[in-house]
């Protein structure tokens, strides 16, 4: 693997002139796949936007996009999973199911995936970032003895065909753009909601083939008792909101955050934070925004007095709307910001505020009208 950045360091060495031939073994890997997690029998939607991802890689390579489903034999998740797999742009399926798929354990699904990829030889192997994804990943990776590219925000492919994967490095101060050299297949992992989420087009199932576990239970030393779901889980969703509306220390204090909060459940939206109000024990880490917390794609994201870093923007610049409040003209956050507003935020979130509650009413009343 190789850092972007380490190529303007020397004139000398390049990127392709580093670039070792293939090992023959590696020659005849081919295709993009995608893991499709599932949750619970639900397809998680970092699998989708993967998805979309994947089909812009393979078209520029030339190469068909695969969706690969682990499950258990039991219900329909691994059945819909392909189904979705085939509607958001896959061209073919690879399908492991077995009783011992019914939850996920690293040693099982790592088996599975493994052979899949020894047999089958992707170029390119894309998990989202997910507890499960990271897991997998981490461990498909020392398995196949490949390098894997964590948390990227952007993937493409270069002129000689090799993913660029780029993501932030040193606390989110830089981003970096890693290439997987001398080795197949090139896996990354991506979080939820950095990718934008493609178009669902019915498409009939195409090519399923399917791979059987090569492993019994006794090989297995991880025992599933029980499944205890976390009750917070569907009270935070600050990931897939429309409307998010968020604090840094430029707030001042912890009980200026209430000004945050009363803006976001007045226009029916989200609240959360940067992270150094994390640090400070202002705000649940659930609520962090930014490449170590939650990456965000709302359609209105306002930041108030967030000096915007690039640990920050990169998991926000996929808003549709960014509305920046600070002090600072000078603040980073201005230069990806599409409107940007120098104020005090302590002042103008309260008249916000007020101002949408004298509207939203009427809002609502032509609405129920109409």
């Amino acid at each position: 693997m190789e850092a972007h950045e380490a190529e303007s360091q020397s004139p000398i060495v390049s990127r392709a002139s580093a670039k070792k031939e293939l090992h023959r073994h590696f020659r005849d890997n081919r295709h993009v796949w995608v893991f499709i997690e599932l949750e619970r029998g639900q397809v998680h939607p970092v699998s989708i936007e993967l998805l979309g991802e994947g089909r812009k890689l393979a078209d520029k390579l030339g190469v068909q996009l695969a969706g690969v489903v682990i499950g258990t034999v039991k219900g329909l998740g691994s059945r819909s999973a392909i189904a979705e797999a085939f509607a958001y742009g896959a061209d073919l399926a690879y399908l492991v199911e077995s009783p011992l798929l019914s939850d996920y354990r690293n040693e099982p699904f790592t088996k599975a995936l493994s052979d899949l990829v020894i047999l089958h030889k992707p170029e390119i192997l894309l998990l989202g970032a997910t507890s499960l994804g990271r897991d997998l990943a981490g461990s498909v990776a020392t398995t196949l003895e490949t390098g894997l590219t964590a948390d990227c925000t952007e993937l493409d492919v270069d002129a000689d065909g090799s993913l660029a994967a780029t993501r932030p490095t040193f606390g989110g101060s830089l981003l970096c753009t890693i290439y997987t050299l001398n080795s197949r297949p090139q896996m990354a992992t991506v979080r939820p909601r950095v990718m934008a989420t493609p178009n669902r087009v019915t498409h009939t199932i195409g090519p399923i083939i399917r791979h059987d576990l090569m492993m019994i239970e006794e090989e297995i030393v991880t025992k599933v008792l029980g499944f205890l779901p976390d009750e917070r889980s569907e009270t935070i969703n600050l990931a897939y909101a429309d409307i998010v509306v968020a604090g840094g220390l430029g707030i001042g204090t912890a009980e200026n955050l209430e000004h945050v909060m009363v803006l976001a459940r007045t226009i029916g939206g989200e609240f959360g934070c940067s992270r150094p109000l994390v640090q400070k024990g202002w705000m649940e880490v659930d609520r962090q925004i930014g490449q170590t917390g939650q990456t965000i794609r709302p359609k209105l994201y306002l930041a108030a007095g967030i000096s915007g870093a690039v640990q920050h923007r990169v998991g926000v610049e996929g808003a549709d709307l960014i509305v920046a409040i600070n002090t600072d003209s000078n603040a980073p956050i201005f230069d990806f910001a599409h409107v940007a507003v120098v104020a005090d935020a302590i002042g103008l979130l309260p008249a916000l505020t007020a101002a949408f509650i004298r509207r939203l009413p009427l809002h609502n009343q032509s609405t129920q009208v109409n």
